[in-house]
């Protein structure tokens, strides 16, 4: 699995590339796709492994479609 399966919006794809991220990490395979469908996600996992970005790029996913992070509230 890459992070083109995300589906994520093409600036924020170009970040990741940018970066020379390729494939997610096993906490970003599992925190990335609820997080973009906007359910509450608590992941636990050692230092260095992605979390930041498995939180962050979808938040930037959402806001780039108009859904801000707190639009369902």
């Amino acid at each position: 699995m890459s992070f083109e399966s995300f589906n994520l919006h093409p600036r924020v794809m170009a970040g990741v590339r940018a970066l020379g991220y390729t494939i997610p990490t096993p906490i970003q395979l599992k925190a990335i796709p609820p997080i973009m469908q906007g359910h509450d996600f608590i992941g636990l996992a050692q230092t260095g492994t992605g979390k930041t970005a498995a939180f962050v790029l979808p938040i930037l996913q959402r806001l780039l479609q108009g859904r801000g992070v707190a639009s369902e509230l």
